[in-house]
């Protein structure tokens, strides 16, 4: 069996086209759509992540922002902050780049963004929304997921997905999404009995638990489709998925590589986010 490579790049650049012209049309009636970060300390890999956040907006047409601040900033000050750009209306899209400090109550500061805003889809509102089906914004990796399904015509509905991990970043809100579009979800986890046993069952398998090379061809179905999110670097700063992908080669019928799988869609699902919030927030004024 040859195995296809589900690359994020086409998938990501025809979303950003879209995104264009999106941004095109709102400039047309004065407005720009912004999208601003909070970054809390000196966390070099969250501070590279930003200024490629910042770096995509910029080249899109789009106003960007980063917020810095240092870790000894307070929760209510962080608020303060926050409350600032809530009711700033050429803001749009509002970013708090995790992790942040100890000391700060993350469950308590997300709350605090504006869900109109709130383009991570972190907020309960959104995820309230995200459960019940409702039209909101859901976290970006997930969204790049059913992006790249769709993009490369696998079968959805009906499918078994087995996602192994549960963290409220990738895994519960892939698992809603796709079960909002008729799958069959089966979530694993650290306290999953026989885990290889039920990702074997798995037409469509979804990894993001951290560990290189995980999962080999004997826990998964052949033929099965392969979304692997898993990001490890070594002391070389090589990057490894989840999935053994080499073992895997020839088995499934599809896979995501790392890189160039799902990782290319994730900031251009938040400039999605960041220019939809800015045409629902120009629709009430």
């Amino acid at each position: 069996m040859e195995t296809r490579l589900l690359y994020g790049q086409p998938v990501a650049q025809e979303l950003k086209n879209k995104i264009s012209t999106d941004i095109h049309s709102l400039k047309k009636v004065g407005s720009i759509p912004k999208l601003v970060v909070i970054i809390i300390g000196e966390d070099q890999a969250s501070l590279t992540y930003v200024s490629m956040k910042k770096k995509a907006a910029d080249k899109l047409g789009m106003s960007s922002e980063i917020l810095r601040f240092p870790p000894s900033i307070t929760e209510q000050q962080l608020k303060d902050e926050i409350s600032k750009l809530n009711k700033d209306m050429n803001v749009h899209g509002i970013l708090l780049q995790l992790p942040i400090p100890n000391h700060i109550n993350e469950k308590n500061v997300l709350e605090w963004i504006d869900p109109r805003k709130d383009v991570d889809g972190f907020h309960p509102t959104n995820v309230g929304r995200l459960t019940v089906g409702q039209p909101g914004f859901y976290p970006c990796t997930p969204l790049g997921i059913m992006r790249i399904l769709t993009f490369y015509e696998i079968p959805i509905k009906g499918k078994h997905v087995v996602i192994v991990g549960r963290s409220n970043i990738v895994g519960k809100p892939v698992g809603q999404l796709l079960l909002n579009k008729d799958a069959t979800v089966t979530f694993c986890h650290s306290k999953t009995e026989d885990l290889q046993e039920l990702t074997s069952r798995a037409d469509i398998l979804i990894i993001a638990i951290g560990k290189a090379h995980f999962i080999k061809r004997n826990a998964v179905k052949k033929g099965a489709t392969v979304i692997d999110i898993g990001n490890t670097f070594n002391e070389q700063k090589q990057v490894f998925g989840d999935a053994d992908m080499n073992d895997l080669k020839g088995h499934v019928a599809n896979i995501t590589p790392v890189p160039k799988g799902v990782g290319p869609m994730t900031i251009t699902m938040l400039l999605y986010n960041t220019v939809q919030a800015a045409k629902e927030l120009n629709k009430g004024e």
